[in-house]
């Protein structure tokens, strides 16, 4: 069994059924979460007859497989993960003064299959548990020798089509006794799944939502993201004033440019009208090229007139400052890249 992943409550209850005093499962989540321990033999406070039976009889503490590490001089790194189950999943760290920020899978692959995305490409496979989504930034921490303290479910896969594993490894990422990390300092992603929007509205800890919309009509966003189809933009923006209203979190809109696909003016009448009046930020996105597409990011004068104009109709709006433009940085490229190749795992 893998007790990565548990609540700190699942944890009394677990070591219970070895009539082990609570104290023990605070020590080991702390020892997990705050220390970083990957190895029973680490956690040092516990007993080595107790390390040692725990061991004996399966109880894991779960880890990932570094296939592969990618690092930009930006400080940006790709890492490609191996589960234990032999699949794949990619995950970025992303180092800026003193914010330490992790972009994290919640799937292996993606079901939704939007056109301009690399992880779309290689379908989908399953969810990622609980423990397999908080291994990530717990990873990539150890390995990098910092405290990760932001993050991203921006990975692979539709977070939200994972919610509740996803929620799960939240909570432990959040906890003072866990990871600590504040709510507020995290993003969840998706492409517009309205259950999950409705979901995330009734959670009590405040975090942050970004809505993937990428064009504004529903009939390019069908071409675009086939999940437009079952979600449509009507139903997407009730779900988002419904979260506005319950939370009063501004939400962000992210908006990935393609040259002659969705940055023509009449696209940009339709994103400034689509979310006048929303409490709400734009991200504007340069294109990442994909294998075999024949797209290209828009141009740079047009990013910045889309920016000017949405920001004097009144609406906030950025373009996102690029980061590991010198390696596989968008999801799901590093895994194309290595997917053939017979490479070991490392470290």
């Amino acid at each position: 069994m893998n007790i990565k992943g548990l609540e700190l409550e699942e944890l009394q209850a677990f070591l219970g059924t070895y009539h082990l005093p609570k104290y023990r499962a605070a020590q080991i989540f702390d020892w997990l979460y705050q220390k970083g321990a990957a190895d029973w033999e680490e956690i040092s406070v516990l007993p080595k007859s107790l390390r040692e039976k725990f061991r004996a009889e399966g109880v894991s503490l779960g880890r990932l497989e570094t296939v592969a590490v990618e690092n930009d001089p930006d400080g940006t790194r790709k890492y490609l993960f191996q589960l234990e189950d032999g699949r794949r999943v990619e995950s970025v760290y992303l180092p800026d003064a003193e914010r330490h920020t992790v972009c994290f899978s919640t799937q292996v692959g993606c079901a939704v299959g939007c056109l301009f995305c690399a992880t779309g490409q290689l379908g989908w496979s399953r969810n990622l548990t609980a423990a397999e989504i908080i291994e990530q930034p717990l990873r990539i921490g150890r390995d990098a020798g910092v405290r990760i303290n932001s993050l991203v479910a921006m990975g692979q896969g539709e977070p939200l089509l994972n919610v509740e594993n996803l929620l799960k490894a939240v909570r432990i990422m959040n906890h003072p006794q866990g990871m600590g990390i504040g709510a507020r300092h995290i993003t969840i992603s998706t492409c517009g799944i309205v259950p999950g929007i409705q979901r995330l509205a009734e959670e009590p800890l405040q975090l942050n939502l970004a809505i993937s919309l990428h064009a504004a009509d529903d009939r390019l966003r069908d071409r675009l993201m086939p999940i437009n189809r079952k979600y449509p933009l009507a139903a997407v923006l009730e779900a988002c004033h419904a979260y506005l209203q319950k939370t009063n979190r501004r939400i962000t809109f992210e908006y990935t440019m393609i040259a002659g696909v969705n940055d023509r003016p009449e696209d940009l009448r339709n994103l400034a009208g689509l979310l006048s009046g929303l409490l709400c930020h734009i991200n504007l996105i340069p294109f990442n090229p994909i294998p075999g597409k024949d797209w290209r990011r828009s141009d740079p004068a047009r990013v910045r007139l889309f920016e000017k104009e949405l920001l004097l109709a009144g609406i906030e709006t950025t373009v996102r400052k690029e980061r590991g433009t010198r390696l596989s940085a968008a999801c799901g490229q590093l895994q194309g890249k290595y997917q053939n190749e017979h490479s070991s795992p490392v470290s």
